[in-house]
This record gives structure tokens, C-alpha cells and sequence, in this order.
């Protein structure tokens, strides 16, 4: 090795002791706001009204899972979640013109900005899905029940536990139940909030409550793009019009080409053909056939490559159906049509609202896991405002089956407390606690 590569080095090691330092005094002061929190008397009378009041919550969660909740189609529960935010004591309930209901809870040193914690009213369910819920022992099972109705009625319980504890915070709060979160909702509630809303610009640091373990911190947002591909030709019958151009061969060939593509590990990169249909009957060269295709990726970079590989696939596909049958008829065209748009994003481990969630998960008595996934957070987190997805569960009390008609969680008081005040004391470290 040269000097100057040594010297290089050395200032290199340097600066990674510097840097680690610097983590560690900063996870120190963290360590100290989140300790001071739950040392305070505010904090304790707190904790100890969300364990009475866990059967209230059970129950309310029970109530919300049986009011269906498809994606565009919220309004009852969020009707009634409006109500609930109101008993609750929050000020100015309010639903806006997207959907979201949203409530405020005053702070002690208002910078006009505000801390938005949410979580999901919507779930993946068509509306004739049985949403009755059935319990065995602390075990409840109802389609939806853990993705994302139970958050409501957690953070529903955090609220009166502030209240009755007369907690008080440094910032204005925005508590929201939001809609359109799953699927082809695609985001539209936190899309509405952060582009179109009222407090688009006022919006400063943002949690999304889901079923996940409190443990976990989602400081990753994993994009995706999903298209509706058709391939539309002339038809005609099986037998009489044989040699046309085929949708269906087109939409084969298509499957066929992206079937042959590699994408990354590292940075985690996917794509699948979810769902296909078309045709009028057996004996029938089809007008049309379509797919659904989704793609994602925890790299912006690496989402859209795969985009160009699979409109590039489809395309191919196109015209090498139209130069190897007849267009006499007509030739084959395809319509690719956009249905979800997820952007990707990250909000930095080492930023301020990431350390202290660590701090506070670590003082509830857990090990930290960090991850990327596909939440609300996932917008926020495109626009650079610092965004995380926390769970509320105690990591031994998992739920489990989610997005499936045997979804279940379980309630169990004491791990489902434990985890819901480690929710809360991240929540509440983050938007300032006055702990004085």
C-alpha cells in the first residue's frame, strides 16, 4: 500500500470512530428523553389506563372489524370512527373531502406544524366478506381484524389514556384514521393529505400505526407499479377465422418474455403477473386478454428499469403477434393503464425521530429490527418528510393469516398493553412529552 493509500485509510478509520461516536452520544441523549418520559408521573397514570381499559379496546376494535371497509368504500366506519375520535376528547373531528377523519390534540409550543399519527380505515375485503368476528380465548379471527382495525381502536385508547393522564406534548397533533390504503386504493387518503389536504405544507414528522410487532421500525418504503395490460384484436371464430392475430398469444408471449428476467437481490426487487382474464368463449379467437402485473422495489432506480423491462416485454410481444399472424382484420394493439403508483423511500436511520422510536423500544424491553414495506408512510417518505410505520403489538403476541378470511390476533392483555405502551411513549418522545 502507498502513503497516501495508508494515509487515506487512517483518515478513513478516523472518521468511522468520529462517526461512531457521535451515534452513541446522540443514542445517549435519546436514551435519557425516552427514560425521563416514562420515569414521569404523567407517563405511568398513562400506562396503567390503558390496561384498564383493555377490554374497552378489545371491544371497540370488535366493533370497527364488523363495519366493512373495502377500499372506496369506508364511509361507515369512518363515519363512526368521526364519532369514536369525538368521545375520544380530540378537538375539531373532522372528515375531508377524500375521506379521512381527522382529530387534534393541542400542543403546549405550537411551531404551526404538525405531527400526523395515522392508521389505515380501509381493508383488502370486497363488501359482501362475513366480517363477524369469533373469538377463541384471546384469540380473535374476523378478515381485517388485525390489518388495520385494531390500530384504530389502539390509538382510540392511547388518546383517552393521554387525556385522563393529562398528558402533554410540544406539538400540535393530527390523529387520522385514512382511507384507500390497501391495493387499488393506492394510497389515495396520504396522497389526498400531502398534495391536496389542507395541511399538505404544515405536515413535519408522520406515523402510520399498523398490526405489525412494536419492535419493529418500517423506515423503508418499498415503490411499486401496477399496470392493467390489454391486448385488444379483431376476434373472430376459432374455427373459421383461424390464422388472426391472437390477443391471447400476445399475452402469452408476453408472460413468457418477462418470465426470463433477472432483477437485483440487494436492493430487493419483484414482479409478477397477478391476475389474467379475457375471452367470450372456448370456440372464439378472443377481442381481448389482459393481465395484471406488479412491480416493486426498495430502489427508485431499480423500479423503474423493471418498469422499462416489462413495457418492453409486452411490446415485443405486440409485434412479434402481429408480424407472425394476419392483421388482416386488424392488427393487435395493447392498452397499459397505470393502477397503482407507490412511491419509494427512506427515512434515515440515524435521523432524530428514528433514534428515538430505537431508545423507546429499546427501554420497553425489546431488540430493534428496522425493514422496508409498502404503507402510508411510503408518501411522506417520498417528499423527504421523516416517516416511520411502527407495530403496537408486543413481539411474543403476534397475529397472524393477514389479507386472508382466517386472519386472527391476539389480545391477551398483557403483552397487548405492554406493546401499546411502547407505542405510545415513541409517539409521544417524538412530539415533545413535558415531562416537567
Amino acid at each position: 500500500m502507498h502513503l497516501s493509500a495508508r494515509l487515506s485509510a487512517s483518515l478513513f478509520a478516523a472518521g468511522l470512530t468520529f462517526a461512531a461516536s457521535s451515534a452513541l452520544a446522540q443514542s445517549a441523549q435519546h436514551t435519557a428523553t425516552v427514560q425521563a418520559i416514562l420515569a414521569s408521573p404523567a407517563f405511568k397514570a398513562a400506562a396503567a389506563e390503558l390496561d384498564k381499559q383493555h377490554g374497552r379496546i378489545v371491544s371497540e376494535g370488535i366493533l370497527l372489524t364488523e363495519i366493512p371497509a373495502p377500499p372506496f368504500m369506508e364511509e361507515a366506519r369512518g363515519k363512526k370512527f368521526a364519532e369514536m375520535f369525538k368521545e375520544a376528547g380530540l378537538a375539531d373531528v373532522q372528515t375531508d373531502p377524500e375521506g379521512n377523519i381527522l382529530g387534534f390534540r393541542k400542543g403546549t409550543r405550537s411551531d404551526g406544524k404538525f405531527v400526523v399519527i395515522s392508521a389505515h380505515l380501509d381493508t383488502v375485503f370486497p363488501p359482501e366478506t362475513d366480517v363477524k368476528v369469533k373469538r377463541e380465548g384471546d384469540k380473535l379471527l374476523a378478515p381485517g381484524v388485525g390489518d388495520d382495525t385494531f390500530s384504530l381502536a389502539a390509538m382510540l385508547g392511547m388518546i383517552r389514556a393521554m387525556n385522563t393522564a393529562g398528558i402533554k406534548h410540544r406539538d400540535d397533533i393530527i390523529f387520522v384514521g385514512t382511507v384507500g390504503e390497501e391495493g387499488p386504493g393506492d394510497l389515495r387518503g396520504v396522497r389526498y393529505m400531502f398534495n391536496k389536504g389542507a395541511y399538505k405544507d404544515k405536515i413535519k414528522t408522520f406515523f402510520s400505526l399498523e398490526a405489525g410487532p412494536v419492535n419493529s421500525i418500517t423506515n423503508g418504503a418499498v415503490g411499486s407499479k401496477r399496470y392493467r395490460f390489454t391486448f385488444k384484436g379483431p376476434g373472430g371464430h376459432s374455427y373459421g377465422a383461424f390464422g388472426l392475430v391472437n390477443p391471447m398469444y400476445a399475452l402469452g408471449q408476453a408472460a413468457a418474455n418477462m418470465a426470463q428476467m433477472e432483477v437485483p437481490e440487494k436492493p430487493k426487487t419483484t414482479y409478477s403477473i397477478g391476475v389474467i382474464g379475457g375471452g367470450t368463449s372456448v370456440n372464439s379467437i378472443p377481442l381481448e386478454g389482459w393481465m395484471e402485473v406488479d412491480m416493486r422495489s426498495e430502489a427508485p432506480a431499480e423500479l423503474k428499469k423493471i418498469e422499462d423491462k416489462i413495457l418492453a416485454a409486452v411490446n415485443e410481444a405486440i409485434k412479434a403477434e402481429n408480424g407472425r399472424h394476419s392483421t388482416k382484420e386488424g392488427a393487435l394493439t395493447l392498452d397499459a393503464k397505470l393502477i397503482g403508483d407507490r412511491p419509494a423511500g427512506e427515512t434515515n436511520a440515524k435521523s432524530e425521530l428514528v433514534q428515538l422510536a430505537t431508545a423507546a423500544i429499546v427501554a420497553g424491553g425489546h431488540k430493534t429490527e428496522y425493514s422496508a414495506g409498502s404503507t402510508d408512510s411510503n408518501l411522506p417518505m417520498s417528499l423527504g418528510i421523516p416517516a416511520i410505520t411502527i407495530g403496537k403489538n408486543a413481539p411474543d403476541n403476534r397475529g397472524g393469516r393477514s389479507h386472508s378470511l382466517d386472519e386472527w390476533i391476539n389480545v391477551e392483555k398483557g403483552p397487548m398493553v405492554k406493546g401499546m405502551v411502547t407505542s405510545l411513549s415513541i409517539m409521544i418522545a417524538v412530539t415533545g412529552m413535558e415531562t416537567k
